[in-house]
């Protein structure tokens, strides 16, 4: 008997790798920039340039740098098994760079003045994590 069987078909949580080296190194720093640069499948690193480039009143760059590591992480998440939907938890460390660049990438989208961007951003987070949106959003 299978005790824990998804009765609704929902398709599993992804989890992606962690990679120690870049996170060692991001958490080392204070501009991401040469992190970005050596390991650039590092969602994390293009999040957090994305992130200062905001900060900074940069939209456009925030723009460029969010859109690298979303895709980036929707790279990892493919080869990790996620089918184009499904839960993406924000608890599970390594997720945390993709939805920090989704999130990033809508903000950028909403400064830049693509409304229906950063509708489909704000609602691909709060679906493929709700912890993530509430995190992010405050």
């Amino acid at each position: 008997m299978i005790l824990h069987q998804n009765l609704l078909n929902e398709p599993p949580e992804t989890h992606l790798p962690d990679d120690p080296d870049a996170r060692e190194a991001l958490a080392a720093v204070d501009d991401p920039t040469p992190v970005a640069g050596r390991y650039p499948t590092y969602s994390a690193a293009w999040a957090r340039l994305a992130e200062l480039a905001l900060a900074d009143g940069q939209p456009v760059a925030a723009y460029a740098y969010a859109r690298t590591g979303y895709h980036r992480g929707l790279d990892q998440l493919r080869r990790a098994g996620w089918k184009g939907h499904g839960p993406i938890p924000w608890d599970h460390e390594p997720n945390r760079g993709f939805l920090r660049a989704l999130h990033a990438l809508g903000k950028a989208s909403e400064k830049i003045g693509d409304t229906e961007e950063a509708e489909r951003c704000a609602t691909f987070l709060r679906e493929s994590s709700p912890e993530a949106h509430e995190a992010l959003n405050g």
